[in-house]
């Protein structure tokens, strides 16, 4: 799995000139899902985001987490993010998940959010036309790769 992630003052989604999903102080997720994907790479790009320590402490040091601050979260699905622009002028995306297993394993990682971190997901729309609407924090903007673990 892949994710762009952006920590974020507000963030919305909207579909069909309506918003789906809202944020305020949080991280913004844009997720993709692999054809190779696991379980595995559910649990760990998870418990990854909501631990990473990309909030400043009062000393102004990058030291808490999503849950130090009890932030929000939005997740919108993007599997773009498995683009492969290496040949051509147009992306491959032969690595991407087709869209049964990307929507499942997208609403598998929301849900493991939910269970396991008692934290409300907001989400997008999957393969919705969305207009995804930021104010980056810092900026911070950060890429995780599930297959890059090591």
């Amino acid at each position: 799995m892949r994710a762009v992630l952006q920590r974020v003052k507000k963030a919305s989604v909207v579909v069909e000139n309506e918003i789906v999903g809202k944020i305020g102080k949080g991280i913004l997720v844009l997720l993709g899902v692999g054809h190779n994907d696991t379980e595995n790479d559910i649990k760990w790009l998870a418990d990854k985001i909501m631990n990473l320590r990309i909030f400043e402490d009062e000393n102004d040091k990058m030291n808490l987490s999503l849950l130090d601050i009890k932030g929000e979260i939005l997740v919108v699905s993007q599997f773009t993010l498995y683009g492969d622009c290496r040949k051509g002028r147009r992306p491959s995306y032969s690595n991407a998940a087709k869209p049964d297993k990307a929507n499942e394993y997208y609403e598998k990682f929301m849900k493991y959010i939910e269970d396991n971190y008692n934290t409300k997901v907001e989400r997008g729309i999957f393969q919705a036309e969305m207009e995804v609407e930021l104010i980056n924090d810092g900026p911070v903007t950060l890429l995780l790769d599930s297959e890059k673990t090591f």
